[in-house]
């Protein structure tokens, strides 16, 4: 089973490298350095909610597809729509950390809240046997 997961594991190291390589070059890490956040008014609220709602669109995107899966299917029959879940989350949360560095750069700590939260959800064996034991239930 491992083998069947590397896929989506390799795919979410590339997500990973890629956005943190964007950060890297792209973006004003000396904003980082200073510790200064940028000023909050009326206009930039809804930057602030890129994260939120991508992280909470992302989870419920990644366990409705969870949920569709047939619980009669064997364990390694499910790897599939695994796949494609955590694909789909990773696609929207890479998605928010691009839109944060290429629209308001000055949120970068937003950003890398994001990029943190994907190395977080790494795709493993174990969570993928919680995710459908949890699902049976």
């Amino acid at each position: 089973m491992a083998e069947k997961l590397k896929i989506v594991k390799i795919i979410h190291l590339a997500i990973c490298a890629g956005v943190i390589f964007a950060y890297i070059l792209l973006s004003d890490l000396s904003v980082l350095a200073d510790l200064k956040f940028p000023v909050i008014d009326g206009s930039s609220y809804i930057y602030l909610m890129i994260p939120v709602i991508a992280i909470l669109a992302g989870n419920y995107l990644y366990k409705s597809q969870i949920k569709k899966v047939d619980s009669n299917l064997k364990l390694e029959d499910k790897i599939p729509f695994y796949q494609i879940a955590t694909i789909m989350r990773l696609a929207l949360l890479e998605g928010a950390a691009f839109l944060i560095l290429f629209v308001k750069p000055d949120f970068i700590v937003f950003g890398m809240l994001i990029i943190l939260y994907i190395i977080s959800i790494r795709p493993t064996e174990n969570q993928f046997r919680k995710d459908f034991e949890n699902h049976r239930l």
